[in-house]
C-alpha cells in the first residue's frame, strides 16, 4: 500500500467529500479521485461509498483508515517535535489511566505527587484497557496504568504490577437482594446490571454467569462513566461491579452496600507500563511510586 495514497484516503474519510479533502490537501480533485481509484485496485476492494452526497468508507474501508490514521498520527508527531526542537517547553507527562483508577486511587496520588513536582505538567487520560495499550504503542502516552491480563499480545512494553484490588458487586442498600439466603449469580442474573459494552467488567459478568450456565441478564444497561454508575446503582435496583476503592466513599456514607458474594476472578492485578527504551526522570518515578502506595492502602482498607 502506498502510505502517500493512505494518507489522503483518511483526509478523505475526514473530510466527507472528495472536493473539501482535494482543497485541504492541495490537489486537484480529479487526482485525487485517481489516486483513490488506483489504491481501490492495488488492494483489489471497494474502500469508499460515493454518493451524491458525499463519501463514506466501506466496512472494509473503515479498517483500512483506522491504521491508516496511526501513520498520519505518527507522522504529525514527528513534524511537531522537530518543530519544538530548540525550544525550551516544560515536559507534559501523558498518562493514560482506567476511568475505575481515575475515580479513586489517582486523585490522591496526584495530590501528593503535585507538592513535590510543581514545575511538571501532567496530562490524565481515562480510557479502556484495550485503548489504552493501543494508544501506548503509538506514543499517545508516556506511561498507563491498568490491568495485566491483555499484556501478554503486545510486544514492545514493559510492566511492573503495583498492587492488586478486589472488585465486588453493589447494590444500593435497600435493594431487595439483600433479602436473598445463599447468594449465586445465577439469582444475581435475574436482577437488572448495569456495565461496559466491552472490557474486562463484561467479561468478567459474562465469564461468572456462564460458570452456573446462566445468560446475561435480560435487563441491562450498556456503557456510562463510573459516576454515572454509582449515581445509577445508589437510587435504583440494578447491580453492577467495581473495585472496592472506587466506592469506598458511598459505602462510608450508606448510598451503597457490596453484595456477600465473591470469586477468584474478582481480583485483578494492577500494573504500570511504559514503552521499551522509556527514559524515567525523578518526577515519573514519584508519581507511579504514589500510585502504588495509594491504590495499595485504598485496596486493603
Amino acid at each position: 500500500m502506498d502510505p502517500r495514497k493512505l494518507l489522503y484516503f483518511v483526509s478523505i474519510v475526514e473530510a466527507g467529500s472528495l472536493k473539501k479533502a482535494a482543497v485541504q490537501l492541495g490537489v486537484s480533485q480529479p487526482a485525487l479521485s485517481t489516486s483513490m481509484d488506483r489504491l481501490e485496485a492495488s488492494l483489489g476492494i471497494q474502500l469508499l461509498d460515493r454518493g451524491p452526497t458525499g463519501v463514506v468508507p466501506t466496512p472494509i474501508g473503515e479498517l483500512i483508515c483506522t491504521h491508516a490514521r496511526l501513520i498520519k498520527y505518527e507522522l504529525e508527531r514527528a513534524t511537531q517535535q522537530i518543530a519544538n526542537q530548540g525550544r525550551r517547553q516544560p515536559r507534559t507527562l501523558t498518562l493514560g489511566v482506567l476511568p475505575s483508577l481515575a475515580s479513586s486511587v489517582l486523585p490522591q496520588a496526584v495530590a501528593a505527587w503535585r507538592g513535590e513536582n510543581p514545575s511538571t505538567r501532567l496530562r490524565i487520560v481515562e480510557k479502556v484497557q484495550v485503548d489504552l495499550l493501543i494508544g501506548l504503542l503509538c506514543g499517545e502516552f508516556d506511561l498507563i496504568v491498568g490491568m495485566t491480563e491483555y499484556y501478554d499480545i503486545l510486544d514492545g512494553l514493559k510492566q511492573r504490577v503495583m498492587f492488586r484490588d478486589r472488585q465486588c458487586v453493589f447494590a444500593r442498600p435497600a435493594h431487595p437482594v439483600f433479602g436473598l439466603e445463599n447468594l449465586s449469580w445465577t439469582r444475581l442474573a435475574q436482577f437488572a446490571w448495569i456495565c461496559p459494552l466491552v472490557g474486562h467488567q463484561r467479561t468478567l459478568l459474562e465469564g461468572l454467569l456462564q460458570s452456573e450456565g446462566v445468560p446475561m441478564p435480560k435487563q441491562i444497561i450498556e456503557g456510562g462513566s463510573v459516576q454515572f454508575v454509582k449515581t445509577l446503582v445508589a437510587g435504583s435496583d440494578h447491580l453492577a461491579f467495581l473495585p472496592t476503592h472506587a466506592i469506598s466513599q458511598e459505602v462510608a456514607e450508606g448510598k451503597l452496600r457490596p453484595l456477600p458474594i465473591t470469586a477468584p476472578q474478582l481480583h485483578r492485578n494492577i500494573a504500570f507500563f511504559h514503552r521499551t527504551g522509556f527514559h524515567w526522570t525523578k518526577a515519573d518515578t514519584h508519581l507511579i511510586a504514589q500510585i502504588e502506595e495509594v491504590g495499595r492502602r485504598l485496596s486493603k482498607d
